[in-house]
């Protein structure tokens, strides 16, 4: 039995721990969209345009870790003055707080699929736990780029008082919905 163990322990010694793999987030297919509801008639749609980030992804293990910035001056409703009124101290005070945050590092599955993941988004200077669930996800070689892109579709809501964006409450509603559609693209290139 010690024998096992001694030769269990070298093993470990020499072989390479598992790795997790690097994925640039893919821009062009990565958006961060809001909903909310406009006094209780339609829904308020919205989106930001510009966002980078990286998600380090192990398969095997199940881990990972996900760090997404985005640009709050980048906001995009379809129509200017709303967008203006978005970034004003009102709401996204995007002068002061150009960027918002998500970094996570709790992956769970389900089966070989990703089904949640948890860490913080930062908004406006404050930082809080929050999770996303995927409606879908998925790895596939991207025909173009000759490379592994993996994605899918989260969605999670947040109460924008927690972060201090209480302007309008409560004619304006406090419960956000996020949605989030994300693909990034794998950077190492493995030998074939």
């Amino acid at each position: 039995m010690l024998k096992l163990i001694a030769i269990a322990a070298a093993l470990a010694t020499i072989l390479p721990p598992a790795q997790a793999t690097t994925y640039t987030i893919d821009p062009t297919h990565t958006f961060v969209h809001f909903e909310i509801p406009h006094y209780g008639t339609s829904t308020t749609r919205g989106r930001f345009d510009r966002k980078e980030g990286q998600v380090q992804f192990d398969r095997a293990a199940r881990t990972g870790r996900v760090e997404i910035t985005i640009d709050t001056t980048s906001i995009d409703t379809g129509t200017d003055a709303f967008d203006s009124a978005l970034k004003s101290k009102d709401f996204f005070n995007a002068e002061q707080f150009p960027t918002a945050k998500f970094v996570a590092d709790r992956f769970v599955f389900e089966g070989e699929r990703v089904s949640e993941v948890g860490g913080t988004l930062t908004l406006l200077g404050k930082t809080l736990p929050v999770t996303l669930k995927a409606s879908n996800f998925n790895c596939y070689l991207n025909p173009l780029l000759k490379r592994e892109v993996c994605g899918g579709d989260f969605e999670t809501t947040i109460q924008r008082s927690q972060y201090g964006m209480s302007y309008g409450l409560p004619r304006i509603p406090d419960t956000v919905r996020l949605v989030i559609q994300v693909e990034a693209v794998r950077q190492d290139v493995p030998q074939q």
